[in-house]
């Protein structure tokens, strides 16, 4: 977490600054497009962010990457002592794990309903025994901790020009449509984890199984009812990014730039899979870094440009201090920072508390 970052939130206890920092690494590390799309943020808005990012990162990892070889059992174990530190914190009492406390209290912060934490851990708990869903509904049902709660999270911090409530609908559709990006872009990687994501009867309408998607990843061969199937499968998830797009408008201008910009790149990663001949079975499409950049500047172009707007005139100072000095000035700072991101992905820290 950077210093600036960190003052402009008013956090000021040297471990809760340690704990942020901890969950802005992970969403460097792990959240290519989060991590960039959250530069396009006013400064003090940041660090709540990467803590709800953290969190949610920690605990997907308990289920999908708890180190080589370690049972259903272990990740049980380890989401349940989660759980646990997470209860405490919510009750105002102390938690070990960085991302607990930050999360914690960035809940206290903006008046994050614990619920929001509660229905997201029991979707990550289902992933320790759910290895398909027979119909979209029940895909739906699990989203709705896994994926829509986090956009409910996000809601207060990043601010709305209507009352929260109406905005709350968009904001959940978009982290659906952002987690089926994830299921279809996917496939083949949850495929080696046991899981099927996409939902049994969308596959079986194109005559698919999991036995053919099984025997596609092991040899390499391609299907056409495969591929009809994920094209069905985009085809539902841009339904999705259609129903949530008209909640961006609804959002604070100052951030809405930042949402649009994980909007458009998340989307596009549709387009990649397209282009790519939906062989998410076998391999991973991505976003080319150009395009992902020229994303990032028009994100930045629109950030500037509504912060501008928000801001006071400025008052005329004899000595010569004005537009362009002390605070806006560090404005700047992020702008370079937003285009490296894009161009060259997560952005690598130093130990501490990055003072760029």
């Amino acid at each position: 977490m950077t210093v600036r970052e960190l003052d402009a939130a008013g956090i000021t206890d040297p471990s809760l600054r340690a704990a942020y920092t901890a969950c802005r690494r992970l969403n460097a590390r792990h959240g290519k497009t989060y991590f960039l799309a959250t530069r396009l943020l006013p400064v003090d808005r940041r660090a709540a962010v990467h803590a709800l990012y953290g969190f949610a990162r920690y605990a997907d990892d308990i289920v999908d990457d708890l180190g080589a070889g370690a049972s259903t059992d272990e990740r049980r174990l380890a989401l349940d002592a989660l759980e646990r530190q997470w209860l405490r914190a919510v009750r105002g009492e102390e938690a070990g794990e960085p991302v607990v406390r930050a999360a914690a209290d960035t809940r206290v912060r903006y008046g994050i309903p614990a619920r929001h934490f509660t229905d997201f851990l029991a979707s990550m708990r289902s992933d320790l025994s759910v290895e398909e869903y027979p119909t979209y509904a029940d895909l739906r049902s699990y989203m709705h901790g896994s994926a829509a709660v986090i956009g409910l999270q996000m809601t207060p911090v990043l601010g709305t020009v209507v009352p929260r409530a109406e905005a709350e609908p968009y904001a959940a559709a978009l982290g659906v449509a952002f987690q089926l990006t994830n299921f279809l872009r996917d496939v083949g990687e949850d495929l080696d984890r046991g899981r099927v994501y996409l939902p049994l009867d969308l596959l079986a309408a194109h005559g698919v199984d999991r036995e053919l998607l099984t025997w596609s990843r092991r040899t390499g061969c391609r299907d056409a009812r495969i591929t009809s199937a994920l094209r069905a499968a985009a085809a539902l998830t841009r339904e999705v990014y259609r129903a949530a797009e008209p909640g961006i408008e609804r959002l604070d201008p100052v951030s809405a730039p930042c949402v649009r910009t994980a909007f458009v790149l998340y989307r596009d990663i549709l387009g990649a899979i397209e282009k790519d001949g939906y062989a998410a079975v076998h391999r991973r499409a991505v976003v080319g870094r150009r395009r992902r950049a020229a994303v990032a500047l028009r994100g930045l172009a629109g950030a500037l440009a509504a912060r501008t707007a928000a801001r006071p005139a400025p008052r005329t100072d004899p000595a010569g201090f004005g537009p362009g000095s002390g605070s806006a000035n560090g404005g700047r700072a992020y702008d370079g920072a937003a285009v490296a991101a894009a161009n060259g992905g997560a952005v690598t820290e130093r130990r501490g508390e990055d003072r760029s």
